[in-house]
């Protein structure tokens, strides 16, 4: 359905997310307006609600209100509930339908785009907030062997391990513990570490050059960490802008009905190098 649409965060100046959009409307010949809603976690609530009174049809949530905006939803679908998060917000005769698209952007990145197997591998996820909840349960349908969660705050790590109950391939450990978890078959960064650091520190023996390394930031805020990867000669480095695109085209098809090729708009951003400061 056409009609006024935004992405609601903070910051999010910086955002690709009107320029997406706009490339998937013009593609599908649906006439749409999508803006940009910059709030502070305190005044969250009160800007879905004045967006929804103005005749807005759907939002796009990003850092750092993806919690925040499961609590303002009628309905959830299977995938919000099973993380927790929501990234998407749909607007119905009952209020607002969340769901969450960042595990199915991912994974279709880096399987269909990048031809990537993520079976059978040995995966760290750094970070428990947000954008975590979004992509760890679509890791472990990707058929994962096993996921290891390293928050700072280890009650938010353990947190969203209980919420995927599956004990048998889900741990979690503290941060000072890296040292001592051995070599991963593939690393998420899913911290905000990136944005304020030109490296990150994190122990050597994490990784080696089979190791696949991923981001979920892009632009500047991914390369502290893609910089480490590379400093352990990691032979696949991969920022989160291929995540970006796939995640705003599954949105725009549960907003729209209709699936986007996303592959001019990817192509378009990564052949102009934009710089980014933060994955949504």
């Amino acid at each position: 359905m056409s009609g006024r649409y935004a992405l609601v965060g903070q910051p999010v100046a910086h955002s690709l997310s009107p320029r997406i959009h706009a490339a998937f409307g013009a593609q599908c010949g649906i006439a749409l307006e999508y803006g940009l809603i910059d709030v502070a976690p305190e005044g969250f609530d009160a800007a879905v609600t004045a967006f929804a009174r103005s005749g807005g049809a759907g939002l796009n949530v990003t850092l750092p209100h993806k919690e925040a905006a499961r609590a303002l939803c009628a309905t959830l679908s299977e995938r919000a509930r099973r993380c927790g998060a929501v990234n998407t917000l749909i607007r119905g005769s009952n209020g607002w339908h969340g769901d969450n698209t960042d595990g199915a952007g991912l994974v279709h990145d880096l399987t269909e785009r990048h031809r990537l197997d993520l079976r059978a591998r040995k995966v760290l996820l750094l970070g428990a907030g947000g954008a975590a909840h979004g992509v760890a349960p679509a890791l472990l349908d990707a058929g994962i062997e096993s996921l290891w969660i390293v928050n700072r705050s280890p009650d938010r790590a353990d947190a969203l391990s209980d919420r995927l109950g599956d004990p048998g391939r889900v741990h979690t450990r503290y941060w000072d513990d890296l040292p001592n978890l051995g070599v991963f078959d593939m690393i998420v960064n899913a911290t905000s570490a990136g944005r304020s650091a030109s490296a990150m520190a994190l122990p050597s023996s994490l990784a080696t050059e089979r190791t696949l390394a991923v981001d979920l930031s892009y632009g500047e805020a991914a390369i502290a960490f893609l910089s480490w990867a590379r400093s352990q000669d990691c032979e696949i480095t991969l920022d989160g802008l291929g995540m970006l695109v796939e995640q705003a085209a599954e949105a725009f098809r549960l907003w729209h009905g209709q699936a986007p090729d996303t592959d001019p708009i990817y192509s378009e951003l990564r052949a102009g190098a934009v710089a980014l400061h933060t994955a949504e």
